[in-house]
């Protein structure tokens, strides 16, 4: 059966089609057509992972990140974020990845972040003067912070395959994901200062920078108040997404009054949507899933990775090597869901922690959502820029060994995972 899937697989995507609809065909046939069971337990096989519980959350984190991201909170963060770091060297680049940071504990996917962030901060870095490549570059590699800022939606999909507790990774999380941000940060300070990138001259009083922070107070509380919930006990993080929904809603209609249907019905078809996409990719990896347990290749994997590895470090090594090469090939989401279940049995035999395994896979896949041929932020960004491809990845160098000491650190050092 394996052998089966694999081949539909590979002959379904050379075909163009979408990665959820080749999984889904090519598990059910592999089940129903070469495999023992019949058609109608195979599709409640994919069907049957879409009840979960914990999975509830994905579509209400979504929903309040819309509601929250598509007013006047956009304005407020970017102000806030000029307010901080516009009068240093790269400074505009600086502001994207302040925003990311701050964005990315509304939102929760990159994607959302690189086409919210870049459609505002790109146009104005060119505007004064800064190369499109450049802005595209540091939209497309500092979006990805929003899947490790709390709420997370591949930490949440991590949780599920692993049955690890999402308010671990969520707080585990914190710590990588401000270091990607201040590592950034700096690539922008020194690409800035080498190449004479323009800086921001406006002048702030005291008061203003008071404005603005308290106006953008109720975003940057965000993560702060889903961390806290979960932290403490309080609420479960399906429970604590449903008041992150009635969260959005309050700060939009009673702080920001600038909720209206529009908004509010633009958030709902973008939740519909998005959730359709990950629902299917987790339908699809679930039976995938019992395709390759039932062939015993994740006992048969790490009983190789154990017996020619040897040293757990080298196996760590490995692991990021093969999610390098996976995240450039396969989105996020479906790579989570695909290579966990694999990769979990490979950590409980060397002794490697599951959250630490959580954050390492997705610092590592988060690369390749800004990594040619599919990456997903870059080609959003560079399509914002209209700039191609080739010169963004140029300037995304720095930003790359950025990313690859953060991922070197969170595999080797695991005292930074504190949870």
């Amino acid at each position: 059966m394996t052998v089966h899937m694999v081949l539909g697989f590979i002959v379904f995507m050379l075909l163009a089609m979408p990665v959820g609809y080749s999984l889904v065909i090519s598990g059910w046939a592999a089940l129903s057509v070469f495999g023992p069971m019949p058609s109608s337990m195979a599709v409640m096989k994919i069907f049957q992972p879409t009840q979960s519980f914990p999975l509830l959350a994905i579509p209400f984190f979504i929903l309040s990140g819309g509601l929250m991201m598509s007013g006047k909170l956009g304005q407020k963060l970017v102000g806030l974020a000029s307010m901080l770091v516009g009068k240093y060297h790269g400074g505009l680049g600086q502001v994207s990845v302040v925003g990311s940071t701050v964005f990315g504990g509304v939102s929760g996917s990159s994607v959302a972040e690189a086409s919210a962030l870049g459609s505002m901060l790109i146009p104005w870095q060119k505007r004064e003067g800064y190369p499109g490549a450049f802005g595209a570059a540091v939209t497309s590699s500092s979006s990805v912070i929003a899947g490790l800022m709390p709420p997370s939606i591949p930490l949440i999909l991590f949780a599920t395959v692993s049955n690890t507790s999402i308010a671990a990774l969520f707080i585990a999380a914190v710590i990588p994901a401000l270091l990607l941000a201040f590592g950034m940060m700096a690539a922008c300070y020194f690409t800035g200062k080498r190449r004479g990138f323009p800086r921001l001259d406006f002048k702030y009083t005291r008061r203003e920078v008071r404005d603005t922070f308290l106006s953008a107070l109720p975003a940057l509380l965000m993560p702060v108040f889903i961390l806290v919930l979960l932290r403490a006990g309080i609420a479960t993080p399906t429970e604590v997404s449903i008041i992150a929904v009635a969260y959005a809603l309050l700060v939009s209609g009673l702080v920001y009054r600038d909720l209206n249907g529009q908004r509010v019905m633009a958030a709902l078809v973008n939740t519909v949507i998005t959730t359709g996409v990950v629902m299917l990719i987790i339908a699809a990896a679930n039976i995938i899933g019992y395709i390759l347990t039932s062939g015993g290749v994740p006992q048969a994997v790490a009983q190789w990775a154990v017996e020619y590895l040897k040293d757990p470090l080298l196996i760590i090594l490995a692991i990021n090597l093969l999610l390098l090469v996976i995240g450039m090939l396969l989105d996020l989401p479906a790579a989570i869901l695909l290579l966990g279940p694999t990769l979990v049995t490979i950590a409980n035999a060397i002794g490697l922690d599951l959250v630490q395994l959580g954050i390492m896979m997705c610092v590592n896949l988060s690369i390749g959502l800004f990594t040619p041929p599919i990456g997903t932020t870059l080609f959003v960004s560079a399509a914002i820029a209209r700039e191609n491809i080739g010169s963004v990845v140029k300037e995304l160098v720095p930003f790359y060994l950025v990313a690859l000491a953060v991922l070197l650190l969170v595999s080797y050092v695991p005292m930074l995972i504190i949870y």
